[in-house]
């Protein structure tokens, strides 16, 4: 009776991780909660075709320093920028952010800021505070113009990666101008030689410095590092900070 019991059991604990794995495809926020007396929080998204993993050091930094963060994990190959932004994004949101927060601030990488531009242009926010935009598409970039009609760059990037062009189907360019507290962050120093390559004037390897910017922000700086990694160095992280802290960068003679 007892290896019944232990096979039975083993079934079900079975049974529970394989639901978890399944229901784990559409990945639940990672969260941390603010210090007692400091109820603000950080949203992080991620950029195309990345996960929550890629804004840990950027949640862990805001965290030591008492926000509330919610490292949102969003399937950003699977739909269109639409989709994301009206119908993933908000129920998210509802499930992280508590009723009794008193800022929700943003941080974005890539994609991500397209989403929140997306969402914000849409709905209202009365708590909202400061959104720090890592090298974000604001104005589209090239290399979708060059590669977004391959059969493999839309297979492996999804339907939202073909939106993020600089023609008259960019989505970015027709959100227009934004009207909330912005810093952008963005890189000069590609890494990707053929991408960098397609893209006029300095560029992070994926976003030019001049589409990194829009209408309506309140700072804009250009850091050494290229675009998959920006999210991740200590000056990057530091300057994110400063911004939600400050409402502007700190600059230094190493800052442009």
């Amino acid at each position: 009776m007892s290896g019944w019991n232990r096979s039975s059991r083993c079934i079900g604990i079975s049974a529970f991780i394989i639901f978890f794995i399944i229901s784990g495809c559409k990945p639940f926020p990672f969260e941390t909660h603010p210090k007692e007396g400091f109820n603000e929080y950080v949203v992080l998204l991620h950029g195309l075709a990345r996960s929550s993993k890629s804004m840990i050091p950027l949640q862990k930094a805001l965290a030591k320093k008492g926000y509330g963060t919610c490292n949102i994990d969003y399937p950003s190959t699977d739909y269109s920028i639409e989709y994301l932004s009206e119908t993933y994004l908000p129920d998210m949101l509802k499930r992280c952010i508590p009723a009794d927060a008193n800022r929700v601030h943003f941080v974005t990488h890539s994609m991500g800021g397209i989403v929140l531009r997306y969402y914000l242009k849409n709905h209202s926010m009365s708590r909202l505070g400061s959104v720090v935009m890592l090298s974000p598409p604001n104005a589209g970039t090239e290399v979708v113009d060059k590669l977004g009609h391959i059969f493999i760059f839309k297979a492996l990037n999804g339907p939202a990666s073909t939106q993020l062009g600089t023609d008259s189907n960019s989505v970015p360019i027709e959100l227009g101008p934004v009207d909330f507290k912005l810093g952008i962050l963005t890189g000069s120093k590609p890494i990707n030689p053929i991408l960098s390559a397609m893209i006029p004037g300095k560029d992070d390897g994926k976003v030019s410095v001049q589409r990194a910017q829009i209408q309506g922000m309140s700072d804009f700086m250009v850091l050494p590092h290229s675009h998959p990694f920006i999210m991740r160095s200590k000056d990057t992280i530091a300057q994110t900070i400063y911004f939600l802290e400050h409402g502007r960068f700190q600059y230094t003679s190493k800052a442009s």
